[in-house]
């Protein structure tokens, strides 16, 4: 019920954000504002203001903001009138500029509060949990990404154990920063800097789209030195005796350089595995059993980084430069889509936006209390983008339909019929319909396991 509950509150956010921005545009530029919703169905409470009436709706998600004659169209059509009626203080009534900067301003108000929402996450920095900049090939544990083709990674001439230093001029942190580059960047050739062997060497990558994600990815998992952090309490690895700071060694006589070795000794083994630690500058031999690694409670030790703004004038910059680049990721997203990108696992519809909020703050809350909220503010920034991104585009509908209309009604010098709009915002409904079809159809899919 939490989860759900703090998914709803997340969601509803960032689309209530978005109406408020029509609604302070069209009270602006003179157009009435008949009602504005936080949810939607009937209304549970309602306060009737000089001009507009403030509903509370019975089903937490989202809100509405209604403009007096915004559906005019169809009163046209049942009273057989061949353009859309212009009552004073109308919607149709403003002029198509003014039309467009209503149409415009939910979007805009998303942007701005991805700005401002990036910018407090970074003047009160974050903290993430991630490994170095070191690498293991997938393929030495046997998976492929395309059924008799190597992976990028492999193409490339990459190897276990390079450091990869920088890619396209971009220098790697850390695995989360190779991460970041790899995904955002599907079919595009990268230029890579390794260090191997004390030496710097120069390669070029070119990250396959994984259809499942619309991600690019390249086949490496991060080298993680098998150096336990914390071990859980009852777990297989508590009754084997490890205990933090434990080094192991080695798997059933096989020597163990990194996590992905001890992976696949778990994978090779049909019983217990016999390991050997380093504890205090001596080997210990331990015996556990346990069907993975996943199993056995361990944790390994990793990298911590804290990103934080030096100043507020740093914070802003960082909060528009980050606003900036999920704007764009989200374009060639978008984009993807149309390259054989599966869209049930790669769409997400509103049940499952719910619950991956709700998931996270409710996981973040327990772990760092309210402080757990931040990294849940960054994902609802980026889902504000998203949000912006989507109501622009030139489709019926939506506020990006409403515009092309407008200009085509500036460019004209009069009003299309209400027949034309009418067909025009048919059609919309039909392809949202479509949308949200896919989208329900992948969060069944998701939430049933398949």
């Amino acid at each position: 019920m939490v989860t759900i509950i703090l998914g709803l509150i997340g969601l509803s956010l960032v689309v209530i954000v978005h109406e408020f921005g029509h609604f302070l545009v069209a009270r602006a530029v003179g157009v009435d504002v008949e009602a504005f919703s936080v949810g939607w169905g009937p209304a549970l409470l309602t306060h009737k203001g000089k001009k507009t009436e403030w509903r509370l709706g019975i089903l937490p998600i989202g809100g509405y903001c209604k403009l007096k004659g915004e559906d005019g169209f169809r009163a046209a059509i049942e009273q057989k009138l061949d353009f859309i009626p212009a009552d004073k203080g109308s919607f149709y009534a403003a002029h198509p500029l003014k039309r467009i900067a209503i149409a415009l301003a939910g979007p805009f108000f998303n942007m701005v509060f991805a700005v401002l929402v990036f910018t407090f996450v970074v003047a009160i920095g974050t903290t993430i949990q991630t490994a170095p900049n070191k690498i293991v090939l997938s393929s030495e544990t046997g998976a492929t990404m395309q059924a008799g083709s190597p992976n990028p990674a492999d193409m490339a001439g990459l190897q276990t154990g390079d450091i990869l230093q920088s890619i396209d001029g971009r220098p790697i942190r850390d695995y989360s920063d190779l991460q970041e580059i790899i995904a955002s960047n599907p079919g595009k050739t990268l230029s890579v800097q390794i260090l191997r062997n004390g030496s710097i060497q120069h390669l070029t990558v070119t990250p396959r789209l994984d259809s499942n994600t619309g991600a690019g990815v390249i086949g490496v998992y991060p080298w993680i030195d098998p150096l336990v952090s914390s071990v859980k309490e009852q777990s297989p690895a508590a009754i084997a005796d490890l205990r933090p700071g434990d080094k192991i060694i080695s798997a059933n006589g096989k020597p163990i350089r990194n996590t992905i070795d001890l992976m696949n000794s778990f994978k090779a083994a049909n019983g217990p595995i016999e390991l050997t630690i380093e504890r205090n500058g001596q080997n210990i031999s331990t015996t556990i059993i346990a069907k993975s690694l996943e199993e056995t409670g361990i944790s390994f030790v990793s990298i911590t980084r804290t990103d934080k703004a030096s100043s507020l004038p740093d914070a802003i910059a960082k909060g528009a430069k980050e606003t900036l680049s999920t704007f764009t990721l989200t374009i060639k997203s978008i984009g993807l889509l149309f390259r054989g990108v599966n869209v049930f696992k790669a769409v997400s519809g509103p049940a499952r936006i719910t619950y991956l909020i709700g998931t996270a703050a409710s996981e973040q809350i327990k772990v760092e209390g309210l402080a757990g909220l931040v990294p849940v503010l960054s994902f609802l920034a980026f889902l504000s983008v998203g949000l912006a991104i989507m109501n622009l585009l030139p489709l019926p509908v939506l506020d990006g339909g409403l515009i092309l209309v407008f200009f085509i009604e500036l460019a004209r010098r009069r009003p299309l019929s209400a027949k034309t709009l009418y067909r025009y915002q048919f059609i919309g409904a039909a392809f949202v319909l479509v949308l949200f079809v896919i989208a329900t159809m992948s969060d069944i899919f998701f939430f049933t396991g398949r």
